[in-house]
């Protein structure tokens, strides 16, 4: 399908919306040369023999984000800053308490786009690689940033060349609640285990017109990610249109229309895991059976192998992993993680937004899940949708597409308080047990008595 271009004026901004890809402040390559050793056969949990110290990323320290959080679990990743994508994370590791080396999990993770048309159709916008969106990151006070750091960012092409630098990436940990809770029966003489868990964030504010968008990344201490985009800022003034028929009224009366508009928000993911990128993805569809005189329904559970590139649509009862080719867990079976969509609302207008997520076989030139800014070839297209063309998967890359319709309220005014939207990556039996079980509970894997 086509590209369309704006057909109205955006929200004012400092220069032409329009930008050109600016090359990266940094290229970091990848922490681990190779798959990551395996656990050594025993009792889950059990005490390990000392393994190799962990291999030194190969970015310098600025660029480098080691964090330990409870339970002994340690995150590792580089990353570095692109003119379009804005933060690009390189290389993210996860070490559990237990595991002889750190285990490979991404080799590159980034927003991939931000698309947002309106609902009258008088403007769409394609904020990464159309609207300056990493040109527009933003400074942070330290009272953004509790008990963690502001790292300074060259950011290429910015509006005001004249400092470049900008201290808009917070690393901190803040508390994610329960990490787990397991008490005893009712009457039962027996210990509650409960662990308060922290996670390693990492965020930037990138603003866009009169957005401003929050980007984070979370990274907790069973191996859990979380991704997501939070908007924030103001309604655009100049979108306030009594006429247009499709907003809901904002302030006195029904004179004032905010007109209503999807942020449709794209996640690119290159999974490495245990150092290999020739990661296999599978399919889990589960079916429900009723049965007669109204006996329990019985569900029964499929695998499909993903082997060619896929345009893939969400279901209630269905999901995917990305899997290793070379790294099991101590119980022998395969690592992997699974992609967790959060709520979505699909926009149907374009056709790369029709479907909750891609695996596209690698291509550096596929870079944008929409407006993709470099030329691919004369065949390529320029939006995730035209790359899916029936390669087999050998190094797959997913492409998570989480759409958010806003239709503007009185509370939205002012400031607007954040709407959220994203995904999760859980991992599935990247451990034999949850890493962070506590010692007394160690022996209970699988059958136990």
């Amino acid at each position: 399908m086509p590209e369309r271009r704006p057909t109205g004026t955006r929200r004012p901004r400092r220069r032409a919306a329009a930008l050109t890809a600016v090359p990266v402040l940094l290229t970091a390559t990848a922490l681990l040369t190779g798959p990551s050793a395996q656990a050594a056969p025993g009792a889950p949990g059990a005490p390990l023999p000392a393994g190799p110290a962990a291999p030194a990323p190969r970015c310098s320290a600025a660029y480098r984000i080691t964090q330990t959080l409870e339970g002994g679990t340690v995150w590792r990743m580089c990353w570095h800053y692109e003119g379009n994508a804005g933060l690009v994370l390189d290389d993210v590791s996860y070490q559990p308490k237990g595991e002889r080396a750190p285990i490979k999990v991404l080799t590159t993770a980034k927003l991939a786009q931000i698309h947002v048309p309106y609902d009258d159709g008088s403007n769409e916008y394609d904020d990464l690689t159309g609207q300056g969106f990493a040109q527009g990151l933003m400074k942070l006070d330290p009272a953004e940033c509790p008990g963690g750091t502001i790292k300074t960012v060259r950011v290429p092409g910015a509006y005001d060349p004249a400092p470049p630098d900008v201290s808009g990436l917070c690393a901190t940990t803040r508390a994610r609640g329960h990490a787990y809770r397991m008490g005893p029966y009712p009457g039962e003489q027996a210990r509650t285990y409960q662990l308060q868990g922290k996670d390693l964030l990492l965020y930037t504010v990138n603003k866009t017109g009169w957005y401003e968008y929050i980007s984070e990344w979370r990274f907790s201490g069973d191996g859990t990610m979380t991704l997501q985009i939070g908007a924030t800022g103001t309604l655009s003034p100049s979108d306030f249109d009594a006429g247009d028929g499709r907003g809901t009224p904002i302030g006195k009366g029904a004179k004032d229309y905010a007109t209503s508009h999807s942020h449709n928000v794209f996640w690119r993911l290159n999974f490495g895991l245990d150092g290999s990128a020739a990661n296999k993805v599978e399919q889990f569809d589960s079916a429900t059976t009723i049965r007669p005189g109204g006996n329990t329904p019985t569900i029964r559970t499929t695998r499909t192998p993903v082997t060619k590139e896929l345009a893939g649509d969400s279901g209630p009862l269905r999901w995917w992993r990305v899997v290793s080719d070379t790294g099991k867990n101590q119980d022998g079976h395969p690592r992997s993680y699974q992609i967790v969509p959060g709520p979505s609302s699909k926009y149907t207008g374009r056709s790369y937004t029709t479907h909750d997520i891609y695996f596209t076989e690698y291509n550096k030139c596929e870079q944008f899940a929409s407006n993709n800014l470099a030329n691919c070839g004369a065949r390529a297209g320029k939006s995730v949708d035209t790359w899916v063309n029936g390669q087999p998967l050998k190094h797959p890359i997913a492409w998570v597409n989480i759409g958010f319709h806003h239709i503007a309220r009185d509370e939205d005014q002012e400031p607007m308080p954040v709407h959220w939207q994203g995904f999760q990556l859980v991992p599935r039996d990247v451990t034999a047990m949850n890493p962070l079980t506590p010692p007394a509970l160690s022996g209970h894997n699988g059958h136990y008595g």
